[in-house]
């Protein structure tokens, strides 16, 4: 194989999206950003501006286009504490993939000094699926750097989304508790590809949201990336 064609058939394999009709939403996906009382502001903009430049990243923009694919951002903290601050964004061209990566970096901050509720961040976040129901995919990504330690716990909830088609990726940002993508694994995420990345620290989140965000956009499934713990949970 010719090495331009070679070239060609690897991009196309790696976004595996440009075959879908002109109209089709392959992707809703929604972005969960733990804004609880162990975020720091220093640490809150460091995790929006690197979703924002995630956003910005050329595979990753390219993927959202060619997937037609909407964008939402949530940020949560305690029981009965949820926002939308990115409303379902439609990523239809680069340049409203620059409209939304904007809008992520310059979204205000919800809260500040409250507990971490992962489940009913989940419960919250599922609601506003309803709003775009002809997605193929039902992505959530959520992010945080605690064990949740108030209201629903998220184990509960694991298999309902499992059957309900979502699927529940988790960020760890590890140092303020011990082993917290282990907890992530066995709690949090859910779905026959779901995944659990880490970052080991809050500086080192931007890199690894990347990184997070190619893999659900592009539809990626391999565990060589050591940072990875992939998950199967059966449905009995």
């Amino acid at each position: 194989m010719k090495p331009a064609l070679r070239s060609l058939t690897a991009l196309i394999a790696l976004i595996g999206l440009w075959s879908l009709p002109a109209s089709a939403c392959d992707i809703a996906l929604a972005l969960a950003v733990d804004v609880s009382g162990s975020v720091g502001d220093d640490e809150y903009h460091l995790q929006m501006q690197g979703l924002a430049d995630g956003l910005r990243d050329s595979t990753i923009a390219s993927a959202l286009v060619a997937a037609k694919a909407r964008v939402l951002v949530v940020q949560w903290t305690g029981d009965s504490r949820q926002a939308v601050s990115v409303r379902w964004a439609v990523v239809d061209s680069f340049a409203a993939a620059e409209g939304l990566a904007v809008a992520v970096e310059t979204a205000p901050r919800s809260w500040r000094n409250f507990s971490t509720a992962i489940g009913a961040a989940l419960e919250f976040t599922v609601q506003q699926f309803d709003t775009v129901p002809d997605c193929r995919r039902r992505v959530i990504d959520v992010s945080g750097d605690g064990s949740s330690n108030e209201g629903t716990e998220p184990a509960s909830l694991r298999r309902q989304l499992w059957r309900d088609g979502f699927t529940v990726n988790g960020l760890a940002i590890e140092g303020s508790e011990p082993d917290l993508t282990a907890y992530y694994w066995e709690n949090v995420i859910a779905g026959e590809k779901a995944f659990v990345m880490t970052a080991n620290g809050f500086a080192d989140y931007p890199a690894r949201i990347k990184l997070k965000l190619l893999r659900e956009v592009t539809e990626q499934v391999s565990a060589l990336d050591p940072f990875v713990i992939p998950i199967s949970l059966p449905l009995e």
